[in-house]
């Protein structure tokens, strides 16, 4: 490193009598008196209810720490929701659905049917055509009639929409011939 030193830098190193004298000045000192006997009796002058805690200071905190604990405990010891109640409220809500679907279903199956009967001339439906026609109207019947029984059964919906369809076919099938 570099050993010469520019005395009028602050950072110079102190000379000998400088620091001789600054080590003269580190002395201990004892206190002139103990404070300990003065905080001691401060302490005692306190009244000693600010040093304990008084009941009555944490009685709603521990009412409502026992509240939250009983609730806690109630809802841990209920039974558990079965799965048949989960599912009960599942059905009912898709049961209203595919109830709603088939009514709108046959609503439309029915003015389609209208749409077609107004557009056959008058000589009516084949007579061949006529017991096909009523065994699909049975079986719409029949279908709806299980809906009503089983409303969360959605393979009984699309049942229906098949044999609307069918329906609709055979009937549009007669008209033109």
């Amino acid at each position: 490193m570099n050993d010469h030193v520019d005395p009028s830098r602050d950072d110079a190193p102190l000379d000998a009598s400088l620091r001789l004298q600054l080590r003269g000045l580190r002395r201990e000192l004892a206190p002139e008196h103990d404070l300990w006997p003065g905080i001691a009796a401060r302490i005692a002058a306190v009244p000693a209810a600010k040093h304990r805690a008084s009941p009555r200071r944490f009685a709603p905190w521990a009412l409502a720490a026992s509240l939250v604990l009983a609730l806690g405990v109630a809802w841990q010891l209920q039974p558990p929701s079965s799965p048949v109640a989960k599912q009960d409220s599942t059905s009912q809500a898709s049961a209203g659905l595919i109830d709603r679907e088939a009514e709108a279903m046959t609503r439309e199956y029915r003015a389609a049917l209208r749409e077609l009967q107004a557009s056959t001339p008058p000589s009516g439906t084949p007579q061949p055509v006529q017991p096909a026609l009523r065994e699909l109207d049975r079986s719409a019947r029949q279908i709806r009639t299980a809906l009503a029984r089983d409303p969360d059964a959605r393979f009984l919906l699309e049942r229906l929409r098949r044999t609307y369809s069918l329906r609709l076919e055979l009937t549009q099938r007669a008209a033109l011939t």
